[in-house]
Formats: structure tokens, C-alpha cells, sequence
């Protein structure tokens, strides 16, 4: 396994360590007085695999919209909420990017190792089922599990904001086809306004997994696994660049209120 690869897994067990507990709605990312909220913890690279700066996450205001803002430099990390249960009909967010990623020494690149950065990222992981997993990947991860004494995540499903490719790219993390993405927003979005997403997480990853289903993409949403934990995140410690962004209004939405962003 690769530096990167390792590191990867062990975030996912810093994240799977907290203790999901089952909730029917995730904790709002402020509290009511502004404050960043203590039901959404910082994971960020193990200091004994990498002495990485933290990405930044503070509490703020942007056009007067109470938000978290996330800036990165050359740095890596999340702020993760341990939620199981079900995916509800839609997660909804609103999100802005002020400042893609820039002035690095590699250009940003999410399909390639060197360049697998995101200015922004909200991601969900599923507890998929490990003999889903192909052989390779499914021992490494048997071993992690056995070694921690913690279920790893199997698929992580991760919507980003990309610098790099035009919007609607998806794939895997060059370094973990555990991870997969979309790219919500890319090359050319207006910077410095807000945008509001409303995804079917569970329609989301039988699409991005559906390699790994009984049906393929035939496969309806209930067939996917339910949710372990939501994160936010940044990264720019592979190409040593900066950027600055920020995520507000991040909610489940159910019934009538699914439709509404």
C-alpha cells in the first residue's frame, strides 16, 4: 500500500473510532450562538503517518449567512458526525468556494495521485458489505479491521467541488476505490456565491457502486447500506496549494421538505 493509501484507512478509523450512534437528524454545524458545534469533530492525517497541517474550520458569516468556512493550506482534514441509519430521501447543503485551489507546486488534479486535492468536499459512508468488496481490497481492509479492532468503512461517497474538470465527473479516489466521487461544481464555477445541492445519497452510491452490486445499476436505492457517518472536509497537501471555502445548512431532508434545497 501506498503512503497515501495507508493514511487514508487510518482516517477512516480515526472517524470510526467516535462511536456512531443512531439519529434521526444530523446536529446543525453551528451552535446557536455562531459557535461551532462539538457534535462535529476534526480527523485529520495520524501524526505518526504525517506531520500535515489541519485544514481550517471556523465559524463565520458569508453574505450574512451564518457558515463554517474551511481553508486549507498545503493541509488535510474533516469534520466528521457519526449518524447511522437509513439514507433519508435527500442530503442538502449550500456551499460556496471563494478561492479554488491555487499557487501550488502540482496542478490540482482529483483523477490523478499527484494532484488529488478538493477545495470542498461533503462526503457519506455506507456500511457496504465487505464480501461486495473485490479480493484485493477486501483483504486490506480485513486486516485494518483486524489489527484496529474497528469496522472501517467499506464505500465512501464523496460530492466535491473540483478545480480542475468541468462539473458532473465521476469516479474513484486514485488511491482507494473504497472512495468515490461526483464533482458537483468545477472548472468555471462562479466563485464567491452560494450554490445549494440536494443529492439521494442512496441513489448516489448504487450508481457509483453499482460494480459491486447484485444487479449493477438496475439495483433501486434501497439497496443501498445504511449510512455510518457525514463529513465535511478540504485538502491541498498534494499539491501544496491554498483555498478557501465555506459550507452552510447541511441537513437531511425528508417528505414534502426533500424538494426544497
Amino acid at each position: 500500500m501506498t503512503r497515501r493509501a495507508t493514511c487514508l484507512l487510518l482516517v477512516a478509523l480515526t472517524a470510526s473510532g467516535l462511536g456512531a450512534q443512531p439519529a434521526a437528524e444530523l446536529p446543525p454545524l453551528l451552535r446557536a450562538d455562531g459557535a461551532l458545534s462539538a457534535a462535529w469533530r476534526f480527523v485529520g492525517f495520524p501524526k505518526q503517518q504525517a506531520d500535515l497541517p489541519p485544514t481550517r474550520f471556523e465559524a463565520g458569516r458569508a453574505d450574512g449567512v451564518p457558515a463554517v468556512r474551511v481553508l486549507t493550506a498545503s493541509s488535510y482534514g474533516t469534520l466528521v458526525q457519526d449518524w447511522r441509519g437509513p439514507a433519508p430521501a435527500r442530503l442538502q447543503w449550500r456551499w460556496r468556494l471563494d478561492e479554488p485551489l491555487s499557487g501550488g507546486q502540482a496542478p490540482a488534479d482529483i483523477l490523478t495521485k499527484a494532484g488529488d486535492d478538493a477545495a470542498l468536499k461533503v462526503c457519506v459512508m455506507f456500511d457496504h458489505a465487505l464480501d461486495r468488496v473485490p479480493f484485493v481490497e477486501r483483504t486490506v481492509l480485513r486486516i485494518a479491521r483486524r489489527v484496529s479492532g474497528e469496522a472501517l468503512p467499506a464505500a465512501t461517497v464523496c460530492y466535491v467541488w473540483d478545480s480542475s474538470h468541468p462539473a458532473g465527473l465521476q469516479g474513484a479516489n486514485p488511491y482507494s476505490k473504497r472512495v468515490r466521487f461526483i464533482s458537483l461544481q468545477g472548472q468555471g464555477a462562479a466563485l464567491a456565491r452560494w450554490v445549494a445541492e440536494s443529492r439521494d445519497v442512496a441513489q448516489d452510491f448504487v450508481a457509483l457502486f453499482a460494480d459491486e452490486l447484485p444487479d449493477g445499476a438496475g439495483t433501486p436505492r434501497s439497496a443501498a447500506p445504511v449510512v455510518t457517518r457525514v463529513l465535511i472536509g478540504a485538502d491541498s497537501d498534494n499539491t501544496a496549494s491554498t483555498s478557501s471555502g465555506w459550507v452552510s445548512d447541511l441537513r437531511w431532508a425528508t417528505g414534502a421538505s426533500a424538494g426544497t434545497p
